[in-house]
């Protein structure tokens, strides 16, 4: 969703052109983060104009894969993030999900 300078993307959980998401939370996270940069380019920002991320985890020990994940599309960006472990997701496969928000430069 855009509103002016504003660009949020939310809700991005693996969902795959094939059906089944990858077994593990680094090869889930890529694929929330995919999703996330087609979104952000239909619209019209890219990854480098994010300032925040919401990570949500099904569990704790999977915080270090998902963050190497993050940190491969963010890490120059460096965006305030957050990441929380939750109990459940409305997949039972799923793994990871995470939320972008973007701020487009002034005109």
């Amino acid at each position: 969703m855009r509103d002016g300078r504003h660009v949020f993307v939310a809700g991005t959980c693996a969902v795959m052109p094939e059906g089944e998401p990858p077994a593990d939370a680094y090869g889930q996270a890529r694929r929330c983060l995919e999703i996330i940069a087609a979104a952000l380019t239909e619209a019209g920002t890219a990854p480098e104009h994010v300032v925040r991320t919401r990570t949500f985890l099904l569990d704790v020990k999977d915080a270090g894969e998902v963050g190497r994940a993050h940190g491969e599309m963010f890490g120059e960006i460096r965006p305030a993030s957050t990441m929380i472990v939750v109990s459940g997701f409305l997949d039972p496969r799923w793994l990871v999900e995470i939320e972008a928000d973007a701020l487009l430069p002034e005109e």
